[in-house]
């Protein structure tokens, strides 16, 4: 297998064993981006003799002072500062800014010796549909999705084995399943977001992407996140899924209502219990109090930028600004506390099983670049905070994958993490993609 291929976890135990230095890892990779960019086009920013530089650093270290990611090539999300590279958020207000810092999350990376490989494309500053110039690594006519765009191309595409993105809405757990990869939205501020650039305090979450669950479980250990209970090894057999379709169901494509079905229908034959329940009509204005949050959220985190640039901002994001929505502090307070309330109650719906089951996206990635593509099946868990892992495995119309979520109480990461493993081994191998 070539290096570019291997996993996190494939290319740690060659670092381990001696069998593959970092340098001819880099260099592997670098082949694999510089053949494959012109088509999906994942990087904003690359520099391939500082890639080398940091691999023949890493490559010096003794092997008891290697760290957890020791030489693992990691994807950056473009709204994330690294002290070395630029931070320019897809925005020409930021073209060629370097804030010489690296964010709380990259910090840890290095640390554990992770190879920062470079900066992945995002929509502007992570907060609009339309897509950057990166394209589908499985039908390069088609939008990866977004915002966290370079990232989940980059990993489908084996140019990285990781990605950093973020979700606000459905900005990692959307291009997972449009690129048919492993996405896992942790809880809402189990990392650290010093050092991004802010939508919405109350919404932004960092997320990964990998091509296995092994290599999110090494990241869960990375960044510390624990649950209270120790976890276990999981089995789906005699295990207790519920299937539930969500408020946003009428929007749901035939290929994600046959994917929805297929699922729970390969749980029932590997043995699980699968219940189908639905959400109590409390719920329902969830998807309007996420709206109201993003666009109130919006309005001082953009202000900075309307103040200086105008002119080079996004009308959407000026709209946010200038709160053309009219959204009012009473609807605004309506919105946060009316979630905020129901964060223990899906907390204690989720509990009463190994995992929720519902759909990741509308259907498949759709033609074109003009727009990601519709997070409506992923903003409520956002806005509720929960912990979210797309599954691969299943395919649509024209052949494109399309994932399932995953979904668990908060601070419930690592047995998410375990299930998705379980899942994820039967989805991949039997659900048709």
């Amino acid at each position: 297998m070539e290096s570019y291929r291997l996993t996190a976890t494939q290319a740690l135990s060659k670092f381990r064993d001696g069998s593959l230095t970092v340098e001819d890892y880099a260099r592997s990779l670098l082949t694999r981006i510089e053949k494959r960019d012109a088509t999906v086009q994942a990087w904003a920013h690359l520099d391939p003799d500082y890639v080398i530089q940091q691999a023949k650093q890493l490559d010096l270290v003794p092997p008891e002072r290697r760290g957890p990611l020791h030489g693992v090539a990691v994807a950056v999300k473009d709204i994330m500062y690294t002290k070395d590279m630029p931070t320019q958020h897809n925005s020409p207000i930021y073209e060629g800014d370097e804030p010489k810092v690296d964010a709380a999350s990259i910090i840890t990376l290095r640390h554990a010796g992770a190879l920062i490989l470079g900066k992945t494309t995002t929509t502007e500053f992570a907060s609009t549909t339309a897509g950057p110039k990166t394209r589908n690594p499985h039908d390069p006519t088609r939008t990866p999705g977004g915002s966290s765009s370079g990232s989940a191309a980059a990993v489908a595409d084996f140019q990285a084995p990781i990605g950093l993105g973020t979700q606000t809405g459905g900005s990692t757990i959307r291009p997972g399943s449009f690129n048919g990869i492993y996405a896992f939205k942790p809880t809402w501020n189990a990392v650290s977001r010093e050092g991004l650039k802010i939508y919405s305090l109350i919404l932004d979450t960092i997320g990964f992407f990998a091509r296995s669950v092994e290599d999110l479980q090494l990241l869960a250990d990375v960044f510390a996140l624990e649950d209270d209970a120790p976890t276990s090894d999981f089995s789906v057999k005699g295990s207790r899924f519920a299937v539930m379709k969500t408020m946003v169901w009428p929007l749901a494509g035939p290929r994600t209502v046959a994917a929805l079905d297929a699922g729970a229908k390969l749980l029932r034959e590997h043995g699980a219990e699968v219940e189908e329940i639905e959400l109590p009509s409390e719920f329902d204005l969830l998807p309007e109090w996420h709206r109201i949050v993003l666009h109130s959220d919006g309005r001082p985190t953009f202000l900075p930028e309307y103040r200086v640039a105008k002119d080079k901002l996004s009308p959407f994001l000026a709209d946010h600004v200038e709160n053309s929505c009219k959204i009012s502090r009473a609807l605004q307070l309506e919105a946060f506390d009316g979630i905020a309330a129901l964060r223990p109650k899906i907390d204690e719906i989720a509990g009463r099983y190994a995992a929720i089951l519902t759909p990741s996206v509308v259907g498949e990635a759709p033609v074109g670049l003009e727009s990601t593509g519709s997070p409506a099946f992923n903003a409520i868990w956002t806005a509720l905070h929960t912990p979210v892992v797309n599954i691969p495995g299943f395919e649509g119309e024209n052949g494109m994958p399309v994932g399932l979520s995953l979904v668990g109480p908060r601070y419930h990461d690592k047995h998410l993490l375990a299930v998705s493993k379980a899942v994820g081994r039967i989805f991949e191998s039997e659900g048709g993609w």
